[in-house]
């Protein structure tokens, strides 16, 4: 194997994905001046235009783009509303009904009504965490005219609104009728939204660059912007998401001014960008992105509880980060279940963490599951750079556990295809793959795909904990903030036992600008451009 160095971890380049099927979209107008034209480059390609289909945080930038949501989450982490005008809720808390507001259209010019919100709705939470735990609650979601639909409970949920804003993936973007009917376990083919951009086709180069034009038709709201909730009024042209062949090539485009924003400069070159008139620095997420290991529950040796738990032993967490980071201020381990920061962040059940690296204690729990000395399938994705050096890292960790490790490199978007499949490792299925979450997402135990642990119907790896999902209802009801977190320590000093994932790390990511790119909002998993400017 290539020996790791941060160097080697940091030229990674953001290569190109799978070439994505072309969809129908609208066509754009004329070609906008370079003085409202933005190019950003971003960790990785976009693998599916589908939003409401996979996690990825590269599509979910894309869906802010082309789609809008009925509520947003304003920077006080509060939900506001977005596409809906009003909204009330029934003295008993069973029925909250809502209408859209004026103005909305799709992109092809034909008007959003509740016909289409409510298979978005629907469409939207089968796949996601936080839209399956209060679908246990619905009893229907209905249209009642063209502008108001409601959401009738069976008990009352005090997350309903929160889940609805929520800016961890999947996001819940409303999607016309035609693309919102499509199987949730089917991606869609069109890209037709209501947002403030359009993806212009024409101009649109799968693996290369996605560009996306002012929506003319688009009507904001009359508040001020924040967070991803107000008014979403685009200032901009054109914004083009960029692919760059490594991150020394994108450090040069952008001081070159060939591109205006990149979201991951490698830290060992930030003072390099710090001393730029022309670049300045910005952290967009304060709460950073929280690295995790996700083993598979259905297949030997991670379907046993004891190997799980000998994971948590063969990571180091502080290797992998100063692999990627150096003795960077912006990264640090992780210990707590929900994250570093959070409001939930307790300290559990952490003896394996206090205790540290231990590769014995890791060969013992492995024996105690039966491991046979099959290959474990360790999923490599080679065009984000965090994620392939963690990959490399844990690979060396695990052998030196006594784990014949086998690392299939690919690239993100074939990650992302192949994590769903069920099979055995051995029939085309995987043991462990590498992802981060948004550390505002890790540190909600309903918001999260992750912490679903219900089985076939939880995110890819599909943990099972009856114990755990008793905790999560416990914590979604819990009436006051105090008692939320008390419900979190019971949940982490369980999960610490059981083992859903494990993390590598914890870190805070500054993106750099063009000095004259302002105005760009700080929102948690997703990078806006409505409200900014240039010049």
């Amino acid at each position: 194997m290539t020996k790791i160095t941060r160097r080697t971890a940091l030229q990674t380049g953001i290569a190109a994905g799978a070439v994505l099927a072309a969809p129908s979209v609208v066509r754009a107008q004329a070609k906008p001046s370079a003085a409202k034209t933005v190019r950003a480059v971003f960790h990785g390609d976009i693998p599916t235009y589908d939003p409401i289909w996979t996690t990825a945080n590269m599509t979910a930038y894309h869906g802010g783009m082309v789609y809008d949501t009925l509520f947003g989450i304003d920077a006080q982490k509060n939900p506001q509303p977005q596409m809906v005008s009003k909204y009330g809720v029934s003295d008993n808390k069973l029925l909250y009904t809502f209408e859209l507001r004026d103005g909305l259209k799709w992109h092809d010019g034909t008007p959003v009504t509740s016909a289409d919100v409510v298979p978005s709705l629907k469409r939207w939470a089968a796949r996601d965490g936080g839209g399956q735990h209060m679908m246990l609650r619905v009893k229907d979601i209905a249209a009642k005219d063209a502008k108001t639909f409601t959401i009738e409970l069976k008990e009352p949920y005090g997350l309903v609104l929160d889940v609805l804003a929520k800016t961890s993936t999947p996001v819940c973007f409303m999607m016309r009728k035609k693309e919102a009917e499509t199987d949730p376990m089917q991606k869609i083919d069109q890209v037709v939204g209501s947002g403030p951009f359009t993806l212009n086709l024409a101009e649109t180069k799968p693996g290369t660059q996605y560009v996306y034009d002012r929506n003319p038709n688009y009507v904001p709201r009359s508040e001020a912007p924040s967070g991803i909730s107000g008014g979403k009024k685009v200032n901009l042209d054109r914004v083009i998401f960029v692919n760059m062949p490594d991150a020394q090539t994108a450090v040069a485009a952008l001081q070159a001014g060939e591109i205006d924003f990149y979201e991951v400069p490698p830290t060992d070159l930030l003072p390099q960008l710090e001393g730029d008139k022309n670049i300045k620095i910005q952290v967009l997420n304060e709460l950073g992105n929280v690295g995790q290991v996700r083993p598979n529950f259905l297949h030997p040796p991670f379907n046993n509880e004891k190997a799980r738990q000998a994971l948590l032993y063969v990571v180091k967490q502080s290797d992998h980060m100063k692999a990627s980071f150096g003795d960077s201020k912006y990264a640090k381990p992780c210990s707590s279940f929900f994250g570093m920061g959070t409001a939930m962040e307790n300290d559990a059940n952490i003896d394996w963490f206090k205790g540290g690296q231990n590769f014995e204690k890791a060969k013992q729990l492995f024996k105690e599951a039966g491991y046979d000395g099959r290959p474990v399938v360790l999923m490599q994705a080679t065009n984000i750079a965090i994620m392939s050096n963690a990959s490399q890292l844990l690979a060396q960790e695990l052998r030196k556990a006594g784990v014949n490790v086998k690392v299939e490199a690919m690239d993100w978007s074939n990650v992302v295809q192949r994590r769903a499949n069920k099979n055995p490792p051995d029939q085309g299925g995987w043991n462990l793959f590498i992802t981060w979450s948004g550390g505002n997402a890790i540190g909600n135990p309903i918001i999260l795909s992750a912490h679903a642990a219900t089985g076939d119907k939880a995110w890819f790896g599909w943990p099972s904990d009856a114990k755990h999902e008793v905790l999560r209802d416990k914590w979604a009801a819990a009436p006051t903030l105090e008692a939320r977190k008390a419900v979190a320590r019971e949940m982490a000093a369980n999960a610490w036992n059981f083992v859903p994932q494990l993390y590598y790390g914890q870190w805070v990511q500054p993106a750099a600008m063009r000095a004259n790119l302002n105005n760009v909002l700080p929102v948690a998993e997703i990078i806006p451009w409505w409200n900014a400017t240039k010049g």
